[in-house]
């Protein structure tokens, strides 16, 4: 099984109305600072604050009548947990959220204000996650990866989709890595509609798993770091084929350097 361009654009159908086709703008102050053209999508902009709507939504959606009646289940502490359960909400589906017993409490509370049943469990997300597979397989659920599902990255790919619609001149697009979702999703959609288009991942350092696999060099140690949302130590299986075979170049970023970005932007 890989991904498909027409998986993107039936998932683009499936979200039209119920998640917003952000804009993509061009940041003038970072553009003159950096002497070259840029633009950014607002994906801030969705009800949750995150792209991870789309590949949640999409999911959601392929789901059996028999599935949807029994609900999902997905580990999550963040982006994926709130929009899993605002979609699963919307739509009537059941949604359990595994999260490490150490979860802040914001983070619980802005996942279960969208009606998911939160379970708090293990110390950190690897004991979640293992916990995920084990219920969903107790109670029939059905698990909802947060990068590692073609469903949620033909859902991702929407963005590619849009970003080559609204600006076709776009040369090089820059995409972060955590699992490997979002930048599978996009490459899919973005190579495919303009071949010519240059794909470079980004990763934090310390958190480089996706690079060193893919160079077969030993895996990253880990750390603290400001970029948490793509702090993650083991990448996908099916994200992993896609970034070998369509993206250009994976960069890692010192921490430094992300701290100084922060302040710039």
């Amino acid at each position: 099984m890989t991904l498909t361009f027409d998986a993107i654009t039936a998932a683009a159908e499936r979200l039209r109305g119920a998640v917003l086709h952000t804009p993509t703008v061009d940041a003038l102050a970072l553009s003159a600072k950096l002497g070259l053209t840029v633009a950014l999508k607002l994906e801030t902009l969705q009800r949750t604050g995150s792209f991870k709507e789309r590949g949640a939504l999409n999911r959601l959606h392929l789901l059996s009548a028999d599935a949807r009646a029994k609900g999902v289940i997905a580990a999550s502490a963040g982006n994926h947990a709130q929009g899993l359960a605002y979609h699963g909400q919307r739509l009537g589906i059941p949604v359990t959220i595994c999260m490490p017993a150490h979860t802040p409490f914001v983070k619980v509370a802005k996942t279960a204000r969208y009606g998911a049943n939160i379970v708090l469990i293990g110390k950190d997300f690897s004991e979640s996650e293992a916990a995920s597979h084990r219920l969903a397989a107790e109670r029939g659920l059905t698990l909802v990866h947060p990068y590692d599902d073609l469903g949620v990255m033909a859902g991702q790919g929407t963005i590619g989709l849009e970003l080559l619609t609204d600006r076709p001149d776009l040369d090089t697009l820059v995409i972060p890595i955590g699992g490997g979702g979002l930048l599978a999703g996009i490459a899919c959609a973005a190579k495919h509609l303009k071949p010519t288009i240059r794909l470079v991942g980004v990763q934090v350092q310390g958190f480089d798993a996706m690079r060193r696999q893919l160079q077969h060099e030993p895996q990253p140690a880990g750390g603290m770091t400001l970029a948490e949302g793509i702090a993650v130590k083991t990448p996908g299986f099916l994200t992993r084929a896609v970034i070998a075979d369509l993206v250009d170049e994976i960069i890692t970023v010192e921490e430094e350097r992300i701290e100084q970005a922060v302040q710039t932007v």
